[in-house]
C-alpha cells in the first residue's frame, strides 16, 4: 500500500530573528528577545547534561538570543539542522547526523526550513508530510523562558506576541501545513486560561504545558490551581501537549553516568506525568479534555496502564484509589491520552494495548531524532504487515482527531 500523507504532531520551529521585534508592542522591544551574532567557545557537557557557553574571540560564530539584557540561548547544531549536514537533492537527499553537534551555529548556516515558513513547507513536502505541529525553541518547550523572566508584564506581552506570530505568520498563510501550537503565561493561571481562550477562538487546538509543573516550582495538577485552564481546554477541544523536557528536568541515572544513560530514559518523565493524570480525577472532572505526550514514545504505555490498574484493584485497602477513581485508571486513558512517537517498534507490537486510536507519529524536524527527509520510506517499513486502517490512524487520522482538523 502507499501510506497516507503524514501529519507530524511534534516538530520544532527555530524562531526567525524578527519575531518579537516585529510582533511586540514597540514599548517592549528594547527589553524583548533579540538576536546578536558573536563568537563562542565550543559547548562543553557538564554534569546533569547541561551545556555551558562563553564568548571566545577565537571561537565559532553563533547567533545568540538576549532577553531582559541577559544571554538566554546560543543556537546549536544539535537543535537546528545545519545546511552542511545535507547532501544530494530530492529523493537522493541525505542527512549526516555527525554534523549535529553541540557547537555554535548562525542562521546563515542553518537549513532555511528551520526558521522560514515557505522553506519549511517545501521541506515537509519532500518528506511526505502535509501537516506539522511545531514546538518553540527560544521560549523552550512550554514557555519556561518567559516564566523565568523578571518582568512579568513584558513576559505576557512576549507570550502574546509569539502566539500572534505563530497563528498569523507561521500558520495562516501555510494552507494548513503548519498547525498552530501556542504557549501560555505559566505564572498566572487566569492569564493562561484567557490566552488559551483568545487563541481557541481563532482556531488553535493545542497548547504547550509542562509534563511535571512541580519541577518548575508551579502547583501540581492535583492542587486544583490549573482547573480554569483545563476548563477552557475541555470546552474548546484544546489538547494539552507535554513535550519531553517541559519540566526543565532530565531523568537521572547515576549522577556520574555518561550522557547516553540519561538520554535512554528520557521517557521517564512522561510515565511519571501519566501516573499523575490517571490518578488525579482530572480526566473525570473534565470529560472532554485531551492530553498528549510529545516525543515520549509509546512502548512503556502498556505496562504503565497494567500497573495502574493493578494498584487500583489489588492495593486499595491502603492506597484508597477507588475513593478517587470509580473505574480502573486505564478506563480514562483510551480516547483521551495520545502517545506520540518517532521510533518505537515495541510500542507498535503492543498496539492493541497502547490503543490504535491513541498514538500519533512525529518526524521531529529539524532535531537529531528526525526521520527527515526519508520519513515516507521509514513509515513504509515501520508499518509493514499492518492494514490500511491502522496506517491511516497512526500517520494521520489520530492527529486529525486530536487537533480537530478539518481534513481527511
Amino acid at each position: 500500500m502507499e501510506v497516507p500523507k503524514i501529519i507530524s504532531v511534534d516538530d520544532h520551529v527555530v524562531e526567525p530573528p524578527h519575531v518579537w521585534q516585529t510582533w511586540l508592542p514597540e514599548k517592549y522591544r528594547a527589553k524583548g528577545p533579540h538576536v546578536e551574532r558573536k563568537r563562542w567557545s565550543d559547548f562543553e557537557l557538564k554534569k546533569g547534561a547541561k551545556y555551558r557557553m562563553a564568548e571566545d574571540p577565537n571561537g565559532l560564530w553563533g547567533d545568540a538570543w538576549y532577553y531582559e539584557d541577559r544571554l538566554i540561548y546560543v543556537h546549536k547544531r544539535f537543535v537546528a539542522l545545519p545546511e552542511s549536514a545535507i547532501s544530494g537533492e530530492g529523493d537522493k537527499m541525505e542527512f549526516d547526523r555527525t554534523q549535529m553537534t553541540m557547537t555554535a551555529l548562525t542562521y546563515d548556516e542553518m537549513r532555511k526550513g528551520c526558521y522560514d515558513r515557505d522553506a519549511r513547507i517545501k521541506d515537509l513536502a519532500l518528506n511526505w508530510v502535509d501537516g506539522s505541529l511545531a514546538f518553540p525553541t527560544f521560549p523552550r518547550f512550554c514557555g519556561q523562558t518567559f516564566y523565568e523572566g523578571e518582568d512579568k508584564e513584558l513576559g505576557l506581552a512576549c507570550v502574546r506576541a509569539y502566539n500572534d506570530w505563530m497563528v498569523e505568520e507561521w500558520c495562516a498563510p501555510s494552507g494548513g501545513v503548519n498547525i498552530p501550537l501556542c504557549i501560555i503565561p505559566l505564572w498566572d493561571v487566569e492569564l493562561a486560561a484567557a490566552e488559551t481562550l483568545r487563541n481557541a477562538q481563532r482556531g488553535v487546538r493545542a497548547i504547550c504545558f509542562s509534563e511535571l509543573p512541580f519541577h518548575l516550582g508551579l502547583p501540581t495538577i492535583h492542587s486544583g490551581y490549573w482547573d480554569p485552564l483545563f476548563q477552557v481546554c475541555n470546552d474548546w477541544g484544546v489538547t494539552v501537549c507535554m513535550h519531553v523536557g517541559s519540566s526543565s528536568t532530565d531523568p537521572m541515572a547515576s549522577p556520574d553516568a555518561p550522557p547516553g544513560a540519561g538520554a535512554m530514559i528520557g521517557f521517564n518523565n512522561s510515565m511519571a506525568s501519566l501516573a499523575d493524570w490517571l490518578f488525579s480525577r482530572k480526566l473525570i472532572e473534565f470529560p472532554k479534555l485531551k492530553i498528549a505526550y510529545s516525543e515520549g514514545q509509546i512502548g512503556w504505555i502498556p505496562y504503565a496502564l497494567e500497573r495502574a490498574d493493578t494498584i487500583w484493584s489489588q492495593h486499595d485497602s491502603w492506597q484508597h484509589s477507588k475513593d478517587v477513581l470509580p473505574e480502573p485508571p486505564s478506563t480514562y486513558y483510551y480516547g483521551r491520552v495520545y502517545g506520540c512517537f518517532t521510533a518505537d517498534r515495541h510500542g507498535l507490537f503492543s498496539l492493541e494495548f497502547v490503543g490504535p486510536d491513541n498514538i500519533c507519529f512525529e518526524t521531529d524536524y529539524p532535531h537529531t531524532d528526525t526521520t527527515w527527509p526519508h520519513s515516507k520510506e521509514y513509515v513504509e517499513k515501520m508499518l509493514q504487515g499492518y492494514d490500511e486502517e491502522t496506517a491511516y490512524k497512526v500517520l494521520r487520522g489520530n492527529a486529525i482527531n486530536m487537533l480537530e482538523l478539518d481534513r481527511k
